[in-house]
């Protein structure tokens, strides 16, 4: 009765908790949809403002707009003169060079690339300044005659806030990263007029296989829809181009459409190659950045001399070339010369996106092969329009490997819903033939390829993992009777290599364990020889693990007791020792099974070095290693040694020389060893192993795990790669293994958490 008289109280305080929680995060996307929805206001007045003073009044350049846009301020009445179109882009390449190199580097290029590494690589995090900055430097190169689109830097916009928020309210980077792309889909679907577009696009275009991040949808698309009411209440509703309402109604039109798939990714490779060829030249050119975007607004010009129309946006010749308005050559022409001008202003150095460029590349030869093939074939293709269209989605799925959004994007864009299924189909082809190239470089493949999911996919890997798998990398070891004293223990250790002993009883039945540095304290002392059986000593709260445990649980065992090795018992059987299971054994099996998904999955196969610094995150050995490091001279004698190494942490040590230079090794076995045959005087130096295995600082943890593994080694000396005898430091597993805790198994307790 009790119980169920509180039940109701309970579920009264989960959903009020539940929708305090909803709210928040709710008001937290509002939020984020209007700063969005306000950048893109304050973006399109400075594109105005620029393209009435450069373009008007210095060139006398009028282009035409797309119907969904107005001018805002009258002409000039400045008179046309083609030779300012030389002397326009340097003006505008200087001053985006200054704003760029001086405040913000990293705002360079196109901003939709840097929002997408920042989400992947840097957990969300984007500088408040470069926002700022992106979009002066986009305004400046645009509007002073540099192709450019607009989505980059008003992603950035809405990125950078969506960052700046969470950093405040001091979030994880799992919300930082949603809040980011919440804020990418905010400012694109504002300012293009395409709210579903932008959600979709915010969680698509972060990976070039087609693969959605499906927690980003609904916030982005909360704070997309918020940003599209308040850009709309500013500059008027509908959509940014007007179309006629083309329909597909004859199959046989699908023929010239899978035609203008090849075109377009031919185009599409052409607009990569041009656009990263060009940025590679401008890189190595040995002048200052600052002056760059000027030297690319200079071939910008050259190029916009002769044909003005591929000059700044470019939306009104997309909008002319929807109403049929434009020669087949001049559509060509528009849009090589496009992509020439893109390359130019954005691969130098200048600011500004590529999706705008894109469209007016993809509407401008989609409507030339709709132009020619309404001229074969006029009872099939009726409407070169629909070809624009068409061409536009397609363009950009083949460049940007977001087909689902970009087919949305176009049709919210034109106001134009019947030309789906074309549409789709050209997409789909285009993003097919174009897999091998994207526009955005920082795209990983997949979740699994993202360092954003590291973390999951690493939990993910292990829990479908059985320790069974591992059974035949069991070591085998020596048992240890309960009985047995201390004294015989002593000679076993003598000959043994072994760091962790199980103990049995007389049916052989696993009762506890014990490791060397257990024992290590009164390893020493011949009085409790005869006194002490290794029952007393070894522990009986064992930690052990099952053929059918999942290694993921495994692993935690490991490091909540910072353990090298676990015994392996039967399921039905708990005393019954199978083996012991190496630390190393289960990440080593874990790396091959995530290198076997990621070939099966297509990636292409590392070479061995590089597989070799996935493995452990490339992490290096001077990252992790310990540099207190304690050496023993060669000359301390025998006597003293065992007492110093009952005192200390470690059971082997470095010797070195008077001048401090690596002599070998000395452990708690080479002591035994000296101490069966004694030989006086014996000093340090005597009784090391000579010839020690070593590291550098530059090596990764990898190679130190397999060569402590492969001696069995406590530690390795860790040298100057310049001069090999010195030594700066040692490591151990111990040391590796933290290192390695720290990039995985907190990700995995993160991810625990959160699911």
């Amino acid at each position: 009765m009790t119980t169920t008289a509180h039940r109701p109280g309970r579920f009264l305080l989960w959903r009020t908790n539940g929708l305090t929680h909803a709210g928040k995060w709710i008001f937290t996307y509002v939020l984020i949809g209007l700063i969005a929805g306000f950048g893109s206001i304050a973006f399109q007045y400075l594109c105005q403002v620029g393209s009435y003073f450069f373009l008007d009044m210095l060139a006398g350049y009028r282009p035409p707009a797309p119907v969904g846009e107005s001018h805002l301020f009258p002409p000039s009445g400045t008179p046309f003169t083609r030779w300012m179109l030389l002397v326009v882009p340097v003006i505008g390449g200087l001053i985006s060079g200054w704003l760029v190199y001086t405040f913000a580097p990293e705002a360079e290029g196109h901003g939709t690339d840097a929002a997408i590494d920042a989400y992947h690589n840097k957990g969300g995090f984007i500088r408040g300044r470069i926002p700022i900055i992106k979009t002066l430097a986009s305004a400046v190169t645009i509007t002073s005659g540099g192709s450019g689109g607009r989505e980059g830097p008003i992603a950035q916009i809405g990125a950078g806030f969506g960052s700046f928020l969470a950093t405040r309210l001091k979030l994880s980077d799992r919300e930082r990263r949603i809040m980011l792309a919440a804020g990418i889909g905010a400012g694109v679907g504002s300012i293009f007029r395409a709210p579903m577009a932008g959600a979709l696009f915010a969680a698509e275009v972060l990976y070039r296989e087609p693969e959605f991040e499906s927690e980003v949808i609904i916030p982005a698309g909360i704070s997309s829809v918020v940003a599209y009411c308040v850009f709309c209440l500013f500059f008027g509703w509908g959509s940014l181009f007007h179309s006629d309402d083309f329909v597909f109604r004859n199959p046989l039109e699908l023929g010239p459409y899978i035609v203008l798939a090849f075109v377009l990714v031919a185009g599409g490779v052409l607009y990569i190659k041009s656009f990263y060829g060009v940025q590679k030249v401008f890189k190595r050119l040995e002048i200052p950045n600052h002056f760059k975007p000027a030297l690319g607004g200079l071939c910008t010009g050259i190029i916009g001399f002769f044909l003005p129309a591929t000059l700044s946006f470019g939306y009104g010749y997309a909008q002319m070339a929807l109403e049929n308005e434009l020669s087949i050559l001049f559509l060509l022409g528009l849009a090589f010369g496009k992509i020439l001008t893109t390359s130019f202003s954005i691969g130098s150095g200048g600011s500004g996106g590529v999706f705008g460029p894109s469209v007016v590349i993809g509407g401008a030869l989609g409507g030339a092969v709709g132009k020619a093939f309404h001229a074969l074939l006029p009872g099939i293709v009726t409407a070169p329009g629909a070809f624009v269209i068409v061409g536009m989605a397609g363009f950009f799925a083949a460049v940007s490997k977001a087909p689902i959004s970009t087919i949305i994007f176009v049709s919210e864009m034109t106001n134009s819903y019947h030309l789906l299924l074309p549409s789709l189909l050209v997409c789909s082809l285009a993003f097919l033939l174009s897999k091998r190239w994207t526009i955005y470089v920082k795209q990983p493949l997949n979740r699994v390829s993202s360092n954003a999911h590291r973390g999951d996919f690493f939990v993910d890997v292990l829990e479908s993992i059985r320790v069974r798998e591992l059974l035949p990398s069991l070591r085998k070891v020596r048992l240890i009777p309960e009985n047995m004293t201390f004294s015989e223990f002593r000679e076993i250790f003598r000959s043994s290599q072994q760091h962790y002993f199980p103990v049995v009883n007389e049916r052989k039945e696993l009762t506890g364990i014990f490791s060397i540095n257990d024992v290590r304290s009164v390893l020493f002392d011949d009085e409790i020889g005869e006194l002490v059986r290794m029952k007393d000593i070894a522990t009986t709260e064992l930690i052990t693990a099952t053929p059918s445990e999942d290694i993921n649980s495994v692993l935690k065992k490991f490091t909540v007791r910072n353990l090298q090795r676990l015994p392996v018992v039967k399921d039905d059987d708990p005393g019954f020792l199978l083996g012991m299971l190496d630390r190393r054994e289960v990440i080593e099996y874990y790396n091959l099974r995530v290198q076997a998904i990621k070939q099966r999955e297509g990636e292409p196969e590392k070479q061995p070095a590089e597989r070799e610094a996935s493995r452990l995150k490339a992490v290096s050995v001077g990252m992790a290693m310990n540099r207190q490091v304690e050496t023993i001279p060669a000359a301390k004698t025998f006597e003293s040694l065992s007492d110093f190494l009952r005192t200390r942490r470690f059971s082997a040590y470095p010797i070195v020389d008077q001048e401090g230079r690596l002599q070998g090794i000395l452990s708690l076995s080479d002591i035994f060893k000296a101490s069966k045959n004694p030989r006086h005087p014996l000093t340090a130096g005597d009784i090391a192993t000579p010839g020690p295995v070593t590291v550098t600082e530059e090596d990764t943890l990898y190679t130190a795990l397999n060569r402590l593994s492969k001696g069995d080694f406590a530690i390795l000396p860790v040298v100057d790669r310049e001069n090999p005898s010195r030594v700066v430091g040692i490591i151990s597993r111990r040391d590796i293994l933290k290192a390695f805790d720290d990039l995985f198994f907190k990700k995995t307790v993160a991810h625990d958490a959160k699911r």
